[in-house]
């Protein structure tokens, strides 16, 4: 397996020390629509919205689209050393009030097209950033000039995607803040001539920690659009010149979606960085666009990292660092490698699947935040549990296996999610495919899939049999009882699929789905 070396900064450096280091650059900084600013113009900002944070005395949230205020006052907040909570726009009701008050925040930040998801649901203070009043304000607030934060120092609380479970608020430190940004700067041969075209949500660790954090290590350009936009994608990179893209999710089948025009790798840009996109999008990505795509597997909470490395089979998430292993979880034993037959049918899945450990990484996860349960439950035995399933060949090339609760039970043989996932993919109708177990009417689970069709396609069961039929490494209980057909899989903001609802739901709904019948698929009756 190829080694991968530590590649921690001698000192570490805080995440307000890389926005001070600004203060006197008179380069561009952020372009945003029409406008932009220097960072001498953006550090200025961001120390305008440190004095008011300081004056909070507590945490300050977040609820912003993206924008240059959520820029301002996201390094503004570093700048003053106040802990930053990025709240989930998608969130409503009780469940936003719960966010708010379980992170302790003294002052919200919001603009008006928010303020109806907001109103009167907590009793703390909001300054909303698009009113005469807001703007007012800041004409008489002093830029601060306060010391800068420790390295253990909170800076920001970003929940999970809350897949599986109630979103958790992850801890990050200034100290780890900066050291993820000198670490990506240095891994992907950044420099202050890179422009970062920032369109995740800024909610999200993906937007802050891949787009941003570089960006403020190596005094480069952001672009920063409002939403992500597929059709978008090439005007703006052409326009303003970016070189580097961040992107979480789906966002590279999005614009290859966008109909091919022959000069589309006429563009600056020189690296795609991101998780979840699958092989075929990866290629057909770099191919298109003339660009390199580096995908891999991270954890929000910064200990587990996983990466495609040359040689890295097909449908291979590529190697682990040093301490990353394969544990059973019952045992606390590592699994044994994969073993496949001659057509790449695992084998042994039920003792080669496990849980993603880092055996060395219980000193890197910093913690949830106010959820000594959560986090008692990641750190075990001194170890840090990822909640994700995997699996490695012989060569120690990793394969996802999905979600702890990803576990199919199928006439007594387990096996997990994800290899079913990747293979329905292959066939090419399929846009979306989701993978997940339902009830069997005697004993043990049913195969489902739900799936969305690639316009104009229709869902054709001769086809789709003559396809599994034709797959060699199709497992011998991998066939899916139940297609589904969705017009879209639900998703997290950061189109992460959560399988719940599809699981709650089973049949008990009005979309089409055919069940596997007589060597045939068959439209149940709805």
């Amino acid at each position: 397996m190829p080694a991968l070396h530590d590649d921690r900064p001698a000192r570490e450096v805080t995440f307000a020390e890389l926005v001070a280091a600004r203060a006197d650059d008179d380069r561009t900084a952020l372009n945003f629509e029409d406008a932009s600013w220097t960072w001498r113009e953006v550090v200025t900002e961001a120390r305008r919205r440190a004095t008011l944070a300081r004056a909070a005395d507590g945490h300050v949230g977040l609820f912003l689209e993206n924008g240059p205020e959520h820029l301002f006052w996201l390094l503004g907040s570093a700048l003053a050393g106040v802990p930053v909570v990025e709240l989930n726009p998608t969130r409503r009701g009780a469940e936003l009030a719960r966010d708010i008050t379980h992170t302790d925040c003294a002052l919200l930040i919001s603009e008006t097209s928010r303020e109806s998801q907001l109103g009167g649901l907590v009793d703390v203070p909001t300054l909303t950033i698009d009113t005469a009043a807001y703007t007012d304000h800041l004409a008489t607030t002093q830029p601060a000039d306060v010391p800068l934060a420790s390295p253990q120092t909170i800076f920001s609380l970003v929940f999970t995607s809350g897949t599986t479970s109630a979103p958790k608020a992850v801890i990050c430190t200034q100290g780890r803040l900066g050291r993820i940004a000198v670490q990506q700067r240095d891994r992907r041969n950044l420099t202050r001539d890179d422009v970062f075209y920032v369109v995740m949500p800024m909610f999200h660790s993906n937007a802050l920690m891949a787009g941003i954090a570089p960006a403020v290590a190596t005094g480069g350009r952001i672009a920063l659009r409002r939403k992500f936009s597929a059709s978008g994608f090439l005007p703006d990179v052409r326009g303003y010149g970016v070189t580097f893209f961040n992107y979480v999710g789906k966002p590279l089948a999005y614009i290859l979606a966008v109909p091919e025009k022959p000069d589309d790798a006429d563009n600056t840009l020189r690296i795609a960085f991101g998780n979840e996109a699958n092989e075929r999008d990866i290629a057909e990505f770099a191919r298109r666009f003339g660009c390199t795509v580096i995908d891999s597997y991270g954890s929000s909470e910064g200990e587990i990292r996983l990466n495609r490395v040359p040689g890295t089979p097909p449908g291979s998430l590529g190697v682990a660092e040093p301490g990353t292993v394969v544990i059973d979880p019952e045992t606390l034993q590592e699994c044994p490698r994969a073993r496949f037959d001659e057509h790449g049918t695992l084998l042994n899945a039920d003792e080669a699947i496990g849980e993603i450990v880092d055996t060395m990484g219980a000193a890197k996860f910093e913690g949830y935040y106010n959820n000594p349960g959560a986090t008692a439950k990641r750190v075990r035995n001194g170890w840090t549990w990822s909640g994700d399933l995997a699996y490695r060949d012989a060569d120690g090339f990793w394969y996802f296996a999905g979600r702890d609760d990803d576990w199919l039970r199928v006439d007594g043989e387990n096996f997990a999610s994800a290899p079913v996932e990747r293979l329905l993919a292959r066939y090419e109708p399929f846009a979306d495919v989701a993978v997940y177990a339902v009830p069997d009417e005697h004993v043990g689970d049913q195969v489902m899939a739900a799936v969305t069709l690639a316009p104009p396609q229709t869902f054709d069961p001769e086809s789709f049999t003559a396809f599994l039929k034709a797959q060699p490494d199709l497992g011998t209980k991998w066939t899916p009882r139940y297609i589904r057909i969705v017009d879209e899989l639900p998703r997290t903001p950061t189109n992460k699929v959560i399988k719940r609802p599809l699981r709650t739901e089973a049949h008990n709904t009005t979309d089409p789905i055919y069940e596997h019948q007589a060597d045939t698929y068959k439209r149940r009756p709805t």
